[in-house]
């Protein structure tokens, strides 16, 4: 499957946060070049019953101003490119492999992206309740 350079999964940490938290967390997801979001993405994330269909990669240039508690970057590209914002009060870098790199037959690529999610998740979560932020 060949796409054009997408959002592979922040959209899924967004999700996730909000999702997790009964939406207590207010999460935005941004990149430094904004793309849109993977279809495999929006698919496995369907799978357990989150629609990201709707989001959109927005630029980091929009939150700039934001006061933001807690900056977390999921991508060591994105850590790498990711200006330090001066209105955070921690930042946080996940390295996790980036999906939309993997190669192989379909079935491998999704299986990629599942594996992408699930760490998503399971991060997400820990730190959660390392805030004892909680909902779900």
């Amino acid at each position: 499957m060949e796409v054009d350079p997408v959002d592979s999964y922040s959209q899924a940490t967004e999700a996730f946060s909000r999702f997790g938290s009964s939406r207590r967390v207010e999460s935005y997801s941004a990149g430094s070049l904004p793309r849109p979001v993977h279809p495999l993405a929006v698919s496995v994330m369907a799978d357990i019953g989150i629609d990201i269909s709707t989001q959109r990669s927005k630029p980091l240039g929009e939150f700039m101003a934001q006061q933001f508690d807690f900056v977390i970057t999921v991508c060591d590209r994105a850590k790498e490119s990711c200006p330090t914002l001066p209105t955070h009060r921690e930042q946080i870098h996940w390295s996790v492999k980036d999906p939309a790199e993997a190669t192989g037959t379909e079935a491998v690529v999704r299986r990629a992206f599942e594996r992408a999610r699930d760490e998503l998740q399971h991060r997400i979560r820990l730190w959660m309740l390392s805030h004892r932020i909680g909902g779900r």
